[in-house]
């Protein structure tokens, strides 16, 4: 099956940032086949879509989410003790296969809808959340977290050992779907069992590694008392860090470890909005990007940043990077659209195949309708894109040749079904609160 674009403002995101704004693409089955500007080539059989004079871009890419988490969003905001009084309680509880494939069904329909089209995972239950990204039809890097703090589907280390091994294999042979082994962090794991996990990679070398690491103030001050090194320094330390190896956050880095990232290729998952949410601090993405160190952009899970939408978390990024560059010029839009787009595929170690728009890569892309109001008269296409744009934009979404999404119509979810299986949790969630409150209460 071809498919041409045609009367379409392509921007490639190749290395050269070519763009076409009177273009067409050629997608012969999975693939991109050729692409360029003016008048397009008659192509027999084809299926012929007229993009309206739209931007057609890659398709994005969000390298640190816990999709299953959608169930959880905006779950007792404003409680200081958030974590301990509702959270932690109702994962004991209530996390299982069925919640989780609710949540991330929920993720994966909101991420179509916003143009992410390839997601890097990191949660319980995991071959659940490879399902569903599967049906989904969206591109994933699927990573079984392993912690020691009684998660609710592995009671000990080997089991969890045992989990990452089901889900290579759940996983194998599946184009879009990679598997990936996640040590939830170094507190929580601890340096054998990331010694552990280098080996266990080592094994198995078509997967990810996929950790959050220099987050905290307490996570700090763990690597300090425990080993008298920076968190970052234990994980490279254990062999941890290496391309294919997805660092969440890095907040807490000096130079040093900003050297040890670019030293051993290691790429960085920032979730700007998110710590900026928590109070945690602004990472030093324009440093670590003069370092040559991949940096994509990330939601991080939605209770913690609240939405999967990679727009919204367009603007804190580079307002961040302005207030710690004191420059407007710091953080061009056309290199926040590049770490949304290629420099997250190699963060994800899958630029060669996904991340920009050029003969014989994945044709994974999206369309932007450029007609509301707000996103007019355009002098810049990427300033539009990192200030102005919104999911309702979104109007195409195509992973691997195949419309997830034509017109705002979704192909391979259920939007009610969907939205009502995760309501439902939602209830059980309603009701378990209600108790914790009233508890809580009776002890004054």
């Amino acid at each position: 099956m071809k498919t041409l674009l045609t009367n379409a403002w392509v921007l490639t995101v190749d290395a050269a940032m070519t763009e076409y704004q009177r273009g067409w693409l050629l997608i012969d089955g999975d693939k991109i086949a050729a692409l360029g500007e003016g008048a397009p080539p008659a192509v027999p059989g084809a299926e012929i879509r007229d993009m309206g004079g739209d931007i057609v871009m890659p398709g994005m890419v969000n390298p640190h989410c816990h999709m299953a988490m959608s169930v959880f969003r905006g779950l007792g905001e404003d409680v200081d003790d958030r974590l301990f009084r509702y959270m932690l309680p109702l994962e004991r509880k209530f996390v299982s296969p069925a919640m989780v494939r609710a949540g991330s069904a929920l993720s994966a329909l909101e991420m179509i809808m916003g143009g992410v089209t390839t997601v890097a995972d990191m949660y319980y239950f995991e071959t659940e959340v490879a399902g569903v990204i599967d049906r989904s039809g969206l591109r994933g890097v699927v990573g079984q977290t392993l912690a020691d703090f009684n998660p609710p589907d592995h009671k000990t280390f080997d089991e969890g050992f045992a989990l990452c091994d089901a889900l290579v294999d759940v996983c194998a042979g599946n184009s879009r779907v990679t598997a990936s082994i996640a040590p939830h962090a170094p507190y929580s794991t601890g340096l054998k069992v990331m010694e552990r996990v280098v080996a266990w990679h080592a094994a198995n070398p078509e997967t990810r590694i996929h950790i959050h690491l220099a987050e905290t103030e307490a996570e700090a001050a763990w690597a300090m008392d425990t080993h008298r090194l920076s968190t970052t320094a234990v994980c490279d330390k254990a062999g941890l860090l290496k391309p294919g190896t997805i660092a969440a956050h890095c907040l807490l880095m000096d130079d040093a470890d900003l050297a040890t990232l670019a030293r051993t290729g290691t790429g960085v998952a920032h979730n700007a909005r998110s710590n900026g949410k928590a109070g945690r601090g602004m990472a030093r993405i324009e440093d670590m990007r003069r370092a040559g160190i991949p940096v994509g952009i990330a939601t991080d899970g939605p209770m913690s940043g609240n939405t999967l939408d990679l727009f919204s978390q367009f603007g804190v990024v580079s307002i961040f990077a302005k207030v710690l560059g004191h420059t407007r010029k710091s953080l061009p839009t056309r290199d926040v659209i590049r770490m949304a787009t290629i420099e997250g595929a190699q963060v994800l170690g899958l630029e060669a195949q996904i991340g920009s728009l050029e003969p014989g890569k994945q044709a994974d892309l999206i369309r932007i309708d450029l007609s509301a109001p707000r996103m007019q008269p355009i002098y810049d296409p990427y300033s539009v894109l990192v200030f102005a744009t919104m999911p309702t934009d979104v109007r195409d979404v195509m992973v691997e040749g195949a419309w997830l999404m034509r017109d705002r119509a979704l192909q391979t979810l259920d939007p009610a079904k969907v939205l009502a299986d995760a309501n439902q949790v939602a209830g059980q969630f309603r009701a378990e609160i209600a108790v914790i409150d009233a508890d809580l209460a009776a002890k004054g």
